[in-house]
């Protein structure tokens, strides 16, 4: 028989044993003997301290059955540690309940990465049936548009990059960006003009 088989058995005889010897003894008795295999002082371990580990599980995952599902759990890891309680760092009682709080928190915590990746892959879902094939490619164009464009700024001067900023992305007129540069009208063209032979050159290099 395997320590779990053991364990599982162990536990389910919980329920029902009720052993008289054993009800006189202490709960680290009774976990040294468990420790050295016998089940009934197990039983009545269990029976003494589960109603309490139940009830500590339950306000913890909100839910009588998971809360009965993990304190099957924490005794069976207390069955297959037993050996390994050492009562100089506390009572068998509060290390019972070290046990529970960590298997009932690891269980939300695992039922709430379950509802967000539900979440998400719902969301996930219903972006992809209500995204259409051309919005992606406008997205995708745009993006693609807007990285050449700035490429080809980049190959201008920085006085070409101004002027052509306040012109075409700015919106004012040639003699309001003379204004702005404190250049001559004539100047502001010029500069303008090259601006824009020099961002047709780039994107044809581009292609």
């Amino acid at each position: 028989m395997t320590d779990g088989s053991a364990g599982r058995e162990t536990i389910s005889a919980g329920r029902h044993l009720r052993s008289v010897p054993d009800e006189g003894a202490d709960l680290p008795e009774l976990l040294d003997r468990a420790a050295r295999g016998q089940q009934e002082a197990f039983a009545t371990l269990y029976d003494r301290t589960s109603p309490r580990i139940f009830g500590l599980v339950q306000r913890i995952v909100r839910s009588p059955e998971q809360a009965a599902e993990v304190t099957q759990e924490v005794y069976l890891e207390a069955w297959r540690l037993s050996a390994r309680y050492d009562p100089a760092r506390g009572s068998v009682a509060a290390w019972l309940t070290t046990i529970a709080h960590r298997r009932a928190v690891d269980r939300v915590r695992a039922a709430q990465a379950a509802t967000v990746r539900d979440d998400a892959d719902a969301r996930a879902a219903t972006a992809a049936r209500d995204t259409r094939p051309d919005q992606v490619w406008d997205h995708v164009d745009a993006r693609l548009d807007a990285e050449r464009v700035r490429r080809a700024m980049g190959s201008l001067t920085e006085l070409q990059r101004e002027a052509l900023v306040l012109t075409y992305f700015g919106g004012y007129t040639q003699r309001e960006v003379a204004t702005m540069l404190k250049l001559p009208l004539g100047t502001a063209k010029t500069r303008i003009r090259d601006a824009l032979i020099g961002m047709r050159d780039a994107l044809e290099v581009q292609g």
